[in-house]
């Protein structure tokens, strides 16, 4: 016989409810170990974050982390199982790697097995097909609370559960708690690494593991704080590390790999060799130590530090003041010649870009390979308030190169541009006049940098600044603005295409 929850059994199973799974063990039942293993594995050692002497990682700016953790264990003779929890979550199994610092020829590894079914609620249940639990109702009557309890036996649970109790097929029940009597032995509370070792060493070991894990990751964020003469800044960059490995690592020696990783599906050895490096170096007294290693820049944190699972963290690593800098206002022509169809005569307004550039420079106040990231640019307004004036993404940018960050267009400049002369020389010549009025509403004086692309073999005819042929097909003038004034640039150019 089936039926659709069973009354006489649980008389309050009519209502169906939220349910919650009980923690601890239920009355007589053998109590679960540690790591999650049932109590046919008590005889496994298993290993925690508490025998963690040294925890290090090397994380790089690619969703990627090199974990090196080494514990203190006492470990029995012969062939048994090692059962290490608190390793990320994200863990790839394929890069692990253990090995005893302590006595690394007598302690050998047989198989390695990563065991990631985690408990939860339904796998639970799921585990538990075919198996008998307790099943507990509350029921208040005249004020007074009390539990019904009754076992059955989980026949299956595939959109559903399906119960067996006393002589009936029971469907649709629902409990306020489920009570297990213990943790499957295959099912584990938190990802857990199983090693089958042979020890015919000391029992006392210091035990290495380390491993790639995935969902950790590293950017950097600058802030340029900008004098009010346009002329110093202040810099500061900071390491935003985000963790999302499903685990914490508490008092870590921090690494960082700036750089562009080629990774391999699959296949990471080489992946590997270059975080076997990394975790290697040497780290140095100051908050961030920089060196380069292979193709990239290794930054080690001069004290250790934890970071929580589904934590971000911001570490200081770069300073510099008084930086020098420029305000560049910047015109960029036309890809090709112009005319003003919706209004034939009239020139066109091109936006005038603004830049503040500086140079990454020992001289400069700064000298330290800087990873790719934002910089966020502030000024100080006249309140003695600082404000927000824009922001750029820059490249991996070693010392001495210059950095140009665009912070937006020039709202009081205004640049209009006209072609006021196209002549055909003869055959596949041409001569062409062009004409860029700027006007400087701002009550400063400014210069305009103007690049003009030109195309084909061109020889510049006249020009009313001087122009600097900055590339096959361009041109480049520099053209003063007066404060609350205006400038013109013309120039006529031939070209053969």
């Amino acid at each position: 016989m089936v039926r659709y929850i069973s009354g006489p059994v649980l008389a309050a199973a009519l209502a169906i409810v939220p349910f919650a799974i009980r923690g601890g063990v239920a009355p007589g039942a053998a109590p679960a170990n540690s790591t999650g293993a049932s109590s046919t594995s008590t005889q496994s050692p298993a290993s925690t974050a508490s025998d963690q002497t040294e925890l290090g990682l090397t994380i790089y700016n690619s969703d990627i982390a090199l974990v090196r953790d080494v514990r203190q264990l006492t470990l029995p003779s012969g062939d048994f199982d090692l059962r290490l929890a608190d390793i990320a979550a994200t863990v790839n199994p394929a890069t692990v790697h253990l090995r005893s610092l302590t006595d690394p020829a007598r302690l050998g590894i047989v198989e390695q097995n990563y065991q990631y079914d985690l408990l939860n609620p339904m796998k639970l249940l799921q585990k538990y097909v075919g198996r008998e639990v307790r099943l507990v109702r509350r029921r208040t009557e005249n004020g007074v609370t009390r539990n019904e309890e009754v076992t059955a036996t989980l026949l299956a649970f595939n959109d559903g559960p399906v119960w067996k109790i006393g002589n009936e097929i029971v469907t649709g029940l629902s409990a306020d708690e489920y009570r297990f009597p213990q943790i499957p032995e295959n099912l584990h509370s938190r990802p857990t690494l199983v090693m089958s070792l042979d020890n015919d060493g000391p029992a006392k070991h210091q035990v290495e593991t380390s491993y790639l894990a995935r969902s950790m990751n590293w950017v950097s964020d600058y802030v340029l704080t900008v004098g009010r003469d346009d002329r110093t800044a202040d810099l500061n960059g900071w390491v935003t590390v985000t963790n999302n490995s499903g685990t914490t690592f508490k008092r870590a020696s921090l690494k960082l790999v700036a750089g562009d990783l080629h990774r391999v599906r699959e296949n990471r050895a080489a992946l590997e060799a270059v975080a076997d490096r990394a975790e290697r170096a040497a780290a140095a007294p100051k908050a961030f130590a920089q060196e380069a290693f292979s193709e990239y820049h290794l930054y080690s944190l001069g004290r250790k530090t934890s970071i929580l699972d589904k934590e971000t963290k911001q570490i200081a690593f770069l300073s510099g003041t008084d930086v020098p800098v420029i305000k560049r206002f910047v015109v960029e022509g036309q890809h090709f010649y112009y005319r003003n169809r919706q209004h034939p005569g009239l020139p066109l307004k091109d936006v005038v870009k603004v830049f503040y550039v500086f140079k990454n420079g020992e001289r400069e106040g700064l000298g330290q390979p800087m990873p790719a990231g934002v910089i966020r640019v502030y000024q100080a307004d006249t309140g003695g308030g600082v404000q927000f004036v824009g922001e750029d993404r820059i490249g991996h940018t070693p010392v001495d190169e210059e950095l140009s960050l665009q912070i937006g267009n020039a709202f009081d400049v205004v640049c209009e541009r006209k072609q006021t002369d196209f002549n055909v020389i003869g055959g596949s010549t041409y001569e062409m006049a062009f004409e860029i009025t700027l006007r400087n509403h701002k009550k400063t004086p400014i210069t305009v940098q103007v690049n003009e692309p030109i195309a084909g073999d061109w020889q510049m005819l006249q020009s009313t600044h001087t122009a600097t042929k900055t590339d096959a097909w361009a041109a480049r003038f520099d053209v003063p603005v007066a404060a609350s004034g205006s400038a013109v640039l013309r120039y006529r150019v031939r070209v053969r295409f």
